[in-house]
């Protein structure tokens, strides 16, 4: 279809013309309609978007990327140790997209008050460990210390637990492990996180390695597992991949999906429900452009009716009216996207909406919109509008008999 000036100037005065008593509201409930359809779009896509991202980004604070573990692990948090030369030898810096990399060891103990008891999975880390996310947890307190007087007896514990156990910074906490003999230690409470992740919240308090080192009797050289961060999360599989050509036959290197399945799962279930919502409103976007269209097309029969008189060929006559219907398309996305984009600017700066933590494990409605996922968004709509257009303007255009439009009223 080739569009000339002059379609473009009688599509202009089409709508401009001020006679259109009929059709003008019927425009503007078009706009209207539209404009909704690309504000929930959006919405529905930028939320999901945003909600995943932060219950990965959630997760990733605690379980790293990429984790490198004994294949005798099968998910247990009594661990075989890996001695930390078949570690070394691999060649981390060489792989661009890794940012850090940080040793931990796993031990589950019970941790009792004078009124409580609690079962705990103590997480010992190293340095490393407080230079990824992590920190952003961080409520209360200040990061465990890796030197200094008494620095392997401090605790890092979750808002949840100390709540529970009625704790507070600088108490004291006794923790027993049930193993032979058994073992206990005293830890002194020098920080307080919150992540809203239930797993995590109610089970992981964070020690010095070399405690749990101790406590499994191991040496300084063997530790529980590497945990990985990455720069790039999109690149997850090519750097997991080049990690297990690297490792010996007895270690594996996994990512956050393949640790979390159950969690990732539940979170790609949101994509079809997303996919439903869009497919519904991409509908309605079309049945509201169609009746407008229609709705002009009557109104402007006799127009029709003079322009095929005068010897406008249909192709033309059907352009004319495309043109209109995609001058009332663009204005409704424009308005759309300008309030959509307002309204996610507002929710992520000042977070106007709020969640039930317990529930949803963000305090607020998360929105994450790239570029490509608007201007996309846009596209589709466009295309979809005009293309449901094209049969029924060049139908109606070489159906219209001049002399009958002419004295249509």
């Amino acid at each position: 279809m080739l569009f000339h000036k002059f379609h473009f100037q009688l599509a202009n005065k089409l709508l401009k013309n001020k006679e259109q008593r009929f059709s003008r509201p019927i425009i503007r409930i078009s706009t209207i309609g539209i404009a909704l359809g690309i504000i929930v779009m959006l919405f529905a896509v930028g939320i999901t978007m945003g909600y995943k991202a932060e219950i990965s980004k959630k997760v990733v604070e605690l379980g790293a990327h990429i984790r490198i573990s004994n294949y005798d692990f099968n998910y247990s948090y009594e661990q075989l140790p890996i001695d930390k030369e078949k570690v070394e030898k691999i060649d981390f810096e060489g792989i661009t997209q890794i940012e850090n990399v940080a040793y931990y060891c796993t031990k589950v103990g019970i941790i009792k008050t004078d009124c409580e008891v609690e079962g705990v999975v103590l997480k010992g880390v190293d340095s490393l460990f407080f230079k990824s996310g992590f920190v952003k947890n961080i409520i209360e307190g200040s990061k465990l210390q890796f030197s200094g007087e008494n620095y392997k007896n401090q605790v890092f514990i979750s808002k949840k637990i100390a709540d529970k156990l009625q704790l507070s910074l600088g108490d004291k906490v006794r923790t027993y492990f049930v193993q032979d003999p058994p073992k206990f230690r005293n830890f002194t409470v020098v920080g307080i996180y919150r992540t809203n992740l239930p797993d995590y919240d109610e089970s992981f308090i964070f020690v010095n390695i070399e405690q749990v080192q101790k406590l499994n009797e191991w040496t300084s050289n063997q530790i529980g597992g590497v945990d990985i961060f990455l720069s790039n999360f999109e690149q997850i599989d090519e750097v997991v991949n080049n990690l297990n050509q690297q490792l010996d036959y007895q270690l594996k290197a996994e990512t956050i999906q393949q640790q979390f399945p159950q969690l990732f799962e539940w979170l790609a279930l949101f994509d079809m429900n997303v996919i439903v919502l869009l497919t519904i409103t991409f509908f309605v976007c079309i049945i509201t452009i169609l009746s407008t269209f229609f709705i002009i097309i009557i109104e402007q029969i006799q127009t029709i009716g003079i322009f095929k008189a005068i010897g406008m060929k249909n192709k033309d006559i059907s352009t004319i009216f495309i043109i209109v219907a995609g001058k009332i398309i663009l204005k409704s996305l424009l308005i759309g996207n300008a309030i959509a984009l307002l309204l996610a600017f507002l929710q992520q700066k000042f977070h106007l909406i709020t969640l039930d933590v317990d529930t949803y494990y963000v305090p607020y409605v998360p929105i994450s919109l790239s570029l490509t996922a608007v201007v996309l968004l846009n596209l589709l709509v466009f295309i979809l509008c005009i293309g449901a257009l094209l049969i029924p303007g060049w139908f109606v255009a070489s159906r219209i008999s001049p002399v009958n439009a002419i004295r249509f009223e």
